[in-house]
């Protein structure tokens, strides 16, 4: 009888212990954020992503909806999911880089075109939050780079052009998860494909002024885990990939009426 793999703790904590500095802190955030809303469950209505309150006065809804998760176990599959995505990408683009976008572009970016398509085109108000919005952005520009190596993938009869493959796993996850969002899992994505094609490559700072700002700081001296722009593991933009390293998870709304989850 074959056994069921178990989970090793000194695999586990090697692995955790590993991780650059720019993960960890995001990865931080998400289970301090989680651990902050049950002495404080209000915190998960102030940083959920609702489409009919944004205004100027609610931008930080998103910054902060991808770091707040709906219960515990959204939080932990978005974690197993995100984790070794986002450590590639700190790997390859540096912390400064991963630090910039993952509290900036890479939330607003996504979170904006969802409030809009929702308020606007849809006329709904589907709350959400999570980070699968994330896992789907990374998971997309991957699949992009290893689009340009391995263009298509067969399925019995059927070549199906590699880059698809998020789509897939977003069509996949609305159908077989309750309560989640297709339109924030697209917007997810949309923004993963963008960033992996080079249009909004200019969100990230000039590469002379990140080394100026690691070098007048030590940054790298200072820093444990910290990932420089001249030693980063793949180069400044990077090797292409032969394997994809995780599926999407989808994000988690509140329960609310007529919302549903990214």
């Amino acid at each position: 009888m074959a056994s069921l793999p178990q989970l090793n703790p000194a695999r586990l904590r090697s692995y955790i212990l590993r991780l650059p500095l720019a993960t960890r802190l995001l990865l931080l955030a998400i289970v301090g954020l989680w651990i902050a809303t049950i002495p404080l469950p209000w915190l998960r209505e102030f940083a959920a992503l609702e489409p009919k309150k944004m205004d100027l006065t609610q931008m930080h809804r998103l910054n902060l909806f991808p770091l707040m998760h709906l219960n515990f176990f959204h939080m932990i599959f978005n974690l197993v999911a995100l984790a070794p995505l986002l450590e590639r990408f700190e790997a390859e683009f540096g912390t400064l880089v991963t630090l910039a976008l993952f509290t900036g572009p890479f939330g607003t970016l996504p979170g904006g075109i969802y409030t809009l398509l929702e308020k606007f085109v849809l006329r709904s108000n589907t709350v959400v939050m999570g980070a699968s919005v994330w896992v789907f952005l990374l998971l997309s520009a991957e699949v992009m780079k290893q689009h340009k190596t391995t263009p298509k993938f067969s399925v019995g009869p059927y070549a199906i052009p590699t880059w698809t493959t998020p789509l897939l796993l977003v069509l996949l996850t609305s159908i077989l998860v309750p309560h989640v969002s297709l339109l924030g899992h697209l917007c997810g994505a949309g923004i993963g494909y963008l960033w992996a094609s080079g249009y909004i490559k200019f969100l990230v700072p000039h590469e002379k002024i990140l080394r100026w700002v690691e070098t007048k700081a030590n940054l790298l001296g200072r820093l444990p885990h910290y990932v420089s722009v001249d030693q980063k593991t793949y180069g400044r933009y990077g090797v292409l990939p032969t394997v994809v390293g995780a599926g999407g998870v989808p994000l988690g709304g509140l329960p609310r009426t007529p919302e549903t989850a990214v």
